[in-house]
């Protein structure tokens, strides 16, 4: 059934086309990634299907009585109410009901009026048990938890969260209203991969529809079924997840090219045939052919989008020893004393080695990289870095990318490197800034222009030991393409801070998890960790508040939450069955690469790695399918 349509929508500001001649459709139960580059216009078709803007031309049609849930990027959330307060009010008629039980109680308590009181308790107790009323409350601090909010935070007032927990606590209101159709524009920026891998199950299990805007391809390979691309003021569809929307598009792009490309050579061979015999004694067929390539409708050629053109060379060798530590402590001195965040084993880091820093929000990993450069000292131990070292670092936050707000793009680039003009403007075109965009304002870009100027200031510098703090927040998906890309060919030493588990599977040789309070290391792929996790792990229960007439039910809540707790089992065994499935399809064209250069050895490695992967890949697959018939 569809639940939205919409025909031949154009958006324009003045003389600037954001989009034009866009149709599309949603049913119900739809999911759809809505992806493209950053400023062709996705936020502005989601507000467009929202009804908060009116487009152009077209039209949106919403079915009757539709209801929308709306996810801006930076959402505003006002008033005094506490976080948990703000969930409560999606749950207003229950609590009227719930006051309204209350009053019955009463009442029964009263001779006088007992038996009609009695009479009514029935009936409205069965309606709030039917509509939710015995588990609402858990269903907030379900989803609260899930986002990663904990339980203190559940009593701060919306007023006195930061932009991103905001950002979350409205997410938390939209899944707990249960709309129709939820629209999603960057739901995943704020969220660590806990919360990520809650919420990729979450939506997975939701029979609403939706339409999300998101730059992490792991979740979109998780959780959609339908991708438009919104690029060049045009919307094109592809069935299938983020994995098969990138096979498909490369092979859409190459058929329409070879069209063209046949195109072109007929329309020359027919204009020469014209030109020879146009006044000679075929001229009749030769007008013939001239009337028909009039008429004939004129393919276009198929346009790229632009893309970085990223390259980054070390320029020197560092030591084989790059990273080392001695029984290290990281946290913050405060005028109370030391708030202690994390602990470490004692880590080596040698040349050439990638490591990848994961762990919750708040967990500590800046403080470690920071720690690590020696902008913060440790609370314990201590940090030796390598000999022969030239250190690059990207900052996450704006304002710590060392940027001067008040220089223009071009000053930052020369104060790297003394290019002479026209070549360091054909420098700054590699990372898409062309003509008087190189005279902007730092101040003035947003955050993936800002990430651009520091890349690109990082490339000029050529560092042999690459430190990165979440390296592809604010770059649209073809730039992380890129990004990763260039990482994996870096002839340097790579330690990195990211939720991006596409990047993450791609770069890391290993692995440093902030868990709890400590810093645990796997020697190996991102893929072995979550296999690792999964066998040795018990899912953890989230947090519960029962009612009254929940303690009744004993037996019924036990039932309940071995039902979550096998949801919980799935979702983790889908998520490192995925991986496991990314990487035998990576072995399998390493394997065809190795067999056509005939490299034995290369081929003997890489067939051991393919049996392990799929002998891990068929245990939790059958621990799956025993999980959903049980």
């Amino acid at each position: 059934m569809t639940i939205l349509t919409a025909n031949s929508l154009a958006k324009s500001y003045g003389a600037q086309d954001v989009f034009r001649d866009v149709s599309l459709q949603i049913g119900r139960g739809d999911k759809v990634a809505l992806i493209g580059p950053n400023g062709h216009g996705k936020s502005t078709l989601l507000r467009l299907l929202a009804g908060l803007d009116t487009p152009t031309a077209g039209r949106v049609h919403r079915a009757r009585g539709l209801r929308i849930g709306w996810l801006p990027q930076h959402p505003d959330l006002p008033g005094e109410r506490t976080l948990y307060d703000e969930m409560l009010t999606v749950f207003a008629d229950l609590q009227a009901q719930q006051a309204e039980l209350g009053e019955l109680e009463r009442a029964m308590a009263d001779s006088a009026r007992r038996e009609r009181a009695l009479a009514r308790y029935g009936q409205a107790q069965t309606r709030f048990e039917m509509a939710g009323g015995y588990t609402y409350e858990s269903r907030i601090r379900r989803v609260l938890g899930g986002l990663g909010f904990q339980e203190e935070e559940h009593q701060r007032p919306i007023s006195h969260l930061s932009g991103g927990q905001k950002t979350r606590a409205l997410l938390a209101r939209l899944l707990l209203e249960e709309p129709d159709l939820l629209l999603l524009d960057e739901p995943t920026n704020y969220l660590d991969l806990a919360a990520l891998e809650w919420l990729e199950g979450y939506l997975i299990g939701w029979p609403g529809s939706l339409v999300v805007v998101a730059h992490d391809r792991y979740f979109l390979d998780r959780v959609v079924s339908r991708v438009w691309e919104l690029a060049l003021g045009r919307l094109e569809e592809y069935p299938g997840n983020y994995s098969r929307y990138v096979e498909l598009r490369a092979e859409r792009v190459a058929r329409r090219l070879a069209e063209y490309q046949s195109q072109q050579e007929h329309i020359e061979k027919t204009e020469e045939f014209i030109r020879r015999y146009g006044a000679g004694q075929r001229h009749r067929e030769a007008r013939g052919r001239q009337k028909r390539l009039d008429r004939l409708e004129r393919l276009e050629r198929p346009r790229e989008l632009r893309t970085m053109r990223l390259s980054m060379q070390a320029a020197s060798r560092s030591g084989d020893l790059v990273l080392a530590t001695s029984e290290l402590v990281v946290g913050h001195r405060t005028d109370d004393g030391a708030l202690r965040l994390c602990s470490c084993p004692d880590l080596d880091l040698r040349r050439g080695e990638r490591a990848a820093l994961i762990g919750p929000n708040a967990s500590g990993k800046t403080t470690l990289i920071l720690t690590i450069l020696g902008q913060l000292s440790p609370l314990a131990g201590e940090v030796r870095l390598g000999a022969s070292l030239r250190v690059g670092y990207l900052a996450q936050a704006v304002g710590d990318d060392g940027l001067d707000p008040q220089r223009t793009i071009l000053d930052e680039i020369l104060d790297v490197e003394n290019l002479p003009l026209e070549k360091a403007r054909g420098f700054l075109g590699r990372f898409l800034f062309s003509g008087d965009e190189v005279f902007k304002r730092i101040g003035d870009l947003s955050g993936g222009e800002r990430m651009r100027v520091a890349l690109a200031k990082l490339t000029l510098a050529r560092p042999n030991f690459l430190v990165l703090d979440e390296p592809t927040t604010h770059l649209d998906i073809a730039s992380q393409e890129v990004l990763q890309e260039v990482l994996s060919e870096f002839d340097g030493t790579v330690l990195f801070v990211s939720h991006d588990r596409y990047l993450i599977e791609a770069l890391a040789t290993q692995v440093w998890a902030i868990e709890g309070e400590s810093l645990h290391v796997h020697r190996g792929r991102y893929s072995e960790y979550v296999a690792e996790k999964v066998k040795g792990e018990e899912p953890r229960d989230l947090p519960r508040v029962e009612s009254r007439e929940e303690k009744r039910r004993g037996e019924e809540r036990s039932e309940r939450r071995e039902q979550e707790r096998r949801a919980r089992r799935m979702a983790e065994l889908e998520e490192a069955i995925a991986v496991l499935e990314n990487r035998l399809t990576a072995l399998a064209g390493d394997l065809t690469a190795a067999s056509a250069a005939q490299d034995l050895t290369r081929l003997t490695e890489l067939g051991a790695e393919y049996a392990q992967v799929e002998e891990e890949l068929r245990r939790l697959v059958a621990e799956w399918e025993h999980l959903g018939t049980g």
